[in-house]
């Protein structure tokens, strides 16, 4: 059982990986994409519930956390990578698991871009956001995740590596237009996003420090009233 759900895993991965490439070749077709991006991050979710029947709710649950958090960015446009959207996504995979934090993280990515803009970055945002989801939930039982100077690193890591995995897309866009990269154009362009990147690992743990142990003990209350999600 476990070998198979394992297999499954990684073969969802693979196709993930797969459509971000496509994503680059075909950037005029992002939309489709980023819808097959939700349904592979659906499929993975349901890949641990596989004997299990997903009752309702707990897609109701997903869907408003998920809104909560594409919401969340909207008030924070005008400020540059400061929103709570990485913080929701992490306390919902802290809370419901992995499998959960990936779905939650990409949804909100697909659907904040209604109102802020769709574009080639859709797939690539889906895809950070959705990795804060699923390491968050990975890690939750460590002793790093239980502690909240652990769960601060984690937060202050994610804003870096959030912006890293966007500065990819941008330089292989780059290459599109026919600019050649050099190691130390790179290092200027990683340079130059530092200061946004810093500005939402701040966020993240301005967020977790005013909002991390409400959202903690809420959630979790939920989860064991309702049985969501175990």
């Amino acid at each position: 059982m476990r070998s198979s759900r394992t297999f499954g895993t990684i073969i969802l991965v693979l196709l993930g990986c797969m459509l971000l490439i496509f994503s680059f070749l075909w950037e005029d077709y992002y939309l489709w994409f980023s819808i097959g991006f939700i349904f592979i991050s659906i499929l993975f979710f349901l890949v641990r519930f596989e004997k299990r029947k997903i009752e309702p709710r707990e897609l109701v649950l997903l869907a408003v956390l998920a809104s909560i958090a594409a919401v969340g960015r909207i008030p924070f446009a005008s400020i540059p990578s400061v929103q709570p959207t990485t913080f929701v996504i992490m306390m919902s995979g802290l809370v419901f698991g992995a499998e959960s934090g990936l779905v939650i993280g990409a949804v909100a990515a697909l659907t904040s871009n209604m109102i802020l803009g769709q574009g080639p970055w859709t797939p690539w945002q889906m895809l950070a956001w959705g990795l804060v989801g699923l390491t968050a939930g990975m890690l939750r039982k460590t002793k790093l995740l239980k502690s909240t100077f652990g769960k601060i690193i984690f937060g202050i890591i994610w804003g870096f590596l959030f912006g890293w995995i966007m500065n990819l897309w941008g330089l292989l866009a780059l290459t599109q237009s026919g600019t050649s990269l050099t190691f130390e154009a790179v290092l200027m362009y990683f340079a130059g996003s530092s200061l946004f990147d810093s500005m939402h690992s701040v966020s993240n743990v301005f967020f977790l420090l005013l909002f991390g142990d409400i959202w903690m003990k809420n959630l979790t209350r939920f989860k064991v009233k309702y049985g969501l999600l175990d």
